[in-house]
């Protein structure tokens, strides 16, 4: 047995990053087409390719049982038609793995969804700290008008699974109406 050192991040509580860390992920609205519902107002802002959100890794351990990864990830304010900008969406590779959820700042949803289409939403605001139970993809929502912040601790061999999400979506969409947050079918729901 080959023991880690103990060690400590930074975690930025004015923006949501983690300065130093290893990875920077940058997810464009290119690299979430066809996951909106309005594919011609995605179509319309494509040329723009605005950034949707971006994560910072803090820790990335060996991908094997007992090892813990974190991360934040930070969300841009804006919208795709009526639909608010969002993470990817995911579940774990291996489904009986959980995942903390922390908000540091701005204000968000945490949507979770099991695979027959229950959903669970959760409101986030900075110091909401929300479980991801196993078996329940997860994506992430920003419904504010600033940037939308938060910390995550998960198992590391968790793994991803996007391609559920992208086949079949979210079975309800996060979106603004009249000047509000509301939750919908997704009319696109296999």
């Amino acid at each position: 047995m080959t023991l880690m050192l103990p060690f400590t991040k930074m975690v930025d509580l004015a923006n949501g990053t983690i300065p130093g860390g290893q990875d920077i992920q940058v997810r464009h609205l290119a690299d979430l087409k066809g996951l909106f519902a309005d594919s011609a107002a995605e179509s319309a802002l494509l040329p723009e390719n605005p950034v949707i959100y971006r994560v910072y890794l803090g820790a990335h351990q060996p991908e094997v049982v007992g090892q813990l990864s974190f991360s934040t990830t930070v969300i841009y304010p804006g919208k795709v038609g009526e639909e608010y900008f969002f993470t990817k969406g995911h579940y774990h590779a291996k489904g009986d793995r959980a995942e903390l959820y922390f908000c540091l700042r701005g204000e968000g949803i945490l949507l979770l969804q099991t695979r027959e289409g229950e959903v669970n939403v959760q409101h986030m605001t900075p110091g909401a700290a929300a479980l991801v139970p196993p078996y329940w993809g997860h994506r992430t929502i920003n419904t504010g008008q600033d940037e939308f912040a938060f910390f995550a601790c998960y198992p590391s061999d968790a793994g991803y699974d996007y391609a559920a999400i992208a086949e079949k979506g979210f079975a309800s969409l996060i979106v603004e109406r009249d000047g509000k947050t509301e939750m919908i079918p997704n009319p696109s729901w296999l």
